[in-house]
């Protein structure tokens, strides 16, 4: 995939044409007070504008509240500047198709937009204490809530879109989900651009999740998640996540800053990830992983910028379905500028990574496949991490003798921390095949008891032109086991 086919895409979808009436919402008796309940009114003119062809919604100044709605084909709804879209307090004003609860639906639709300077605020945090407090009280059925935190399907999400095409979202602000924030699901022709995303107002409030999808742009987005801030996931084993770019986004994020693979079952294909900034991020910036059997292939990361975050790269294959192993191939990452903090870089967010991990070393880069089920072909080039170092040799240390010790886990969820203590402070690489580094530095500003970089089974490793900066004491920078034809030039 090239990105100059994804930016045709995007001239597509700037060509289509803008359905050249306007509505006002007010005609439809639908009220900016804050306090009346829109539903049905909001419903009746999207209805209308649908069967007349087609148009837009427009918000003016004002707090439009409203519970579910589902958007329909050729039908735009735009917000200027000072409208917000709020969403109801009442837990029952939402509707649960499948699994999720969402404020607006759309299904098998086309044409689609939402666009303009406004706002949709969920109101997020004060619907999940009401769907928890009636689950207390009996009025809710909820048993998968764990922590009294209610199940995510049960507490609405901002926008939820499945087997639409031509979808743009554009320019708004979204903010304060109950869940997920926003979720397209088996869309194709997806554009997400110019919008803000402020979504750390409760547990799992995810930034974008794209699921499953065909040919999306994600572009000179502003993101703030609780939760992973751009994340793709597969779902369905008959579905690929593929002809994905995301360009020129900031992220900030309590768990992870690019994702894919929370599921993956079908796979991901032909992703690029382009002049992207992730910073004050707990977990990685970016993840990629391949665990419920499907594919991880031909994925080009370019111009990355890491700032606080806790950890840069984090690959893996995994089986958490029995007999269903993940496959990765083909990945290129380049011209990244990463600094990995000594304490957490996630302080003081509402809802802050587990510190149940800590305390524990800073965990390295990891390429980790399985036995049977090795990553391939890797390419890191122009890369540049700086560490703390100053690791503690009492946190269960393993050594470079007992490598055998550090657990598969295939089974559990994929994240760069799972393997607790690590015995390297640069990169750790298990299980893989054709591994390149070329022009790649490694900065510890403290002397780590631990190497560098440790490669445990690894069939064919090239370390051209790498430079590793360490106070104290020599030693190798890389450490070989069960690995052959390594070459260091």
């Amino acid at each position: 995939m090239k990105i100059k086919t994804l930016t045709t895409i995007l001239l597509i979808f700037l060509s289509i044409t803008i359905w050249a009436k306007d509505y006002n919402a007010s005609i439809f008796g639908i009220k900016s007070n804050g306090t009346t309940l829109n539903t049905t009114s909001i419903q009746k003119a999207i209805d209308f504008i649908h069967d007349n062809g087609g148009g837009r919604l427009v918000f003016f100044v004002g707090r439009y509240v409203t519970g579910s709605i589902y958007l329909k084909s050729n039908v735009t709804i735009h917000l200027e500047e000072g409208a917000i879209l709020v969403g109801s307090l009442n837990p029952f004003d939402y509707n649960r198709h499948d699994y999720w609860t969402s404020m607006i639906f759309a299904y098998d639709q086309e044409n689609i937009r939402i666009t303009g300077k406004g706002v949709i605020d969920g109101r997020g945090y004060q619907v999940a204490n009401n769907i928890l407090a009636m689950i207390h009280k009996g009025i809710i059925e909820d048993n998968d809530h764990r922590y009294d935190r209610p199940n995510a399907g049960i507490r609405p999400q901002n926008i939820y879109f499945k087997g639409c095409k031509n979808v743009k979202i554009q320019g708004i602000i979204l903010k304060d989900p109950a869940s997920w924030n926003q979720q397209y699901d088996q869309c194709k022709n997806l554009l997400i651009e110019g919008i803000t995303v402020d979504s750390k107002s409760y547990w799992n409030n995810d930034g974008i999740d794209i699921v499953d999808c065909d040919s999306v742009i994600v572009q000179n987005c502003y993101i703030d998640a609780a939760d992973d801030g751009i994340c793709l996931k597969s779902h369905s084993p008959d579905f690929i996540c593929q002809n994905v770019l995301i360009y020129n986004n900031k992220v900030r994020t309590s768990a992870n800053g690019i994702k894919f693979g929370t599921a993956s079952q079908g796979g991901f294909k032909n992703i690029k990830i382009i002049n992207n900034t992730v910073f004050d991020t707990y977990r990685s910036a970016i993840t990629f992983a391949a665990v419920d059997g499907g594919i991880c292939e031909n994925i080009v990361v370019d111009s990355l910028r890491s700032l606080n975050t806790g950890n840069v790269i984090f690959l893996r294959i995994g089986e958490r379905r029995s007999g269903k192993k993940g496959k990765m191939n083909n990945i290129s990452i380049s011209n990244v500028y990463a600094e990995v903090p000594l304490k957490k870089p996630d302080a003081g967010y509402n809802y802050e990574g587990p510190v149940e991990d800590l305390p524990r070393n800073i965990s390295p880069a990891s390429i980790v496949g399985m036995p049977d089920a090795t990553i391939n072909n890797i390419s890191l080039k122009n890369i540049e991490i700086h560490y703390p170092g100053g690791g503690n040799p009492n946190y269960a240390k393993v050594g470079l003798d007992e490598l055998d010790k550090v657990p598969e886990l295939p089974a559990n969820y994929p994240e760069f921390s799972m393997f607790k203590e690590l015995p390297a402070w640069g990169f750790y690489i298990r299980h893989a095949k054709g591994i390149t580094f070329e022009n790649v530095k490694l900065i510890c500003e403290k002397e780590d008891y631990r190497t560098a970089i440790v490669l445990d089974d690894v069939q064919g490793a090239t370390f051209k032109s790498m430079k590793i900066r360490e106070p104290g004491k020599k030693k190798e920078p890389v450490f070989s086991y069960k690995s052959s034809n390594v070459i260091i030039e």
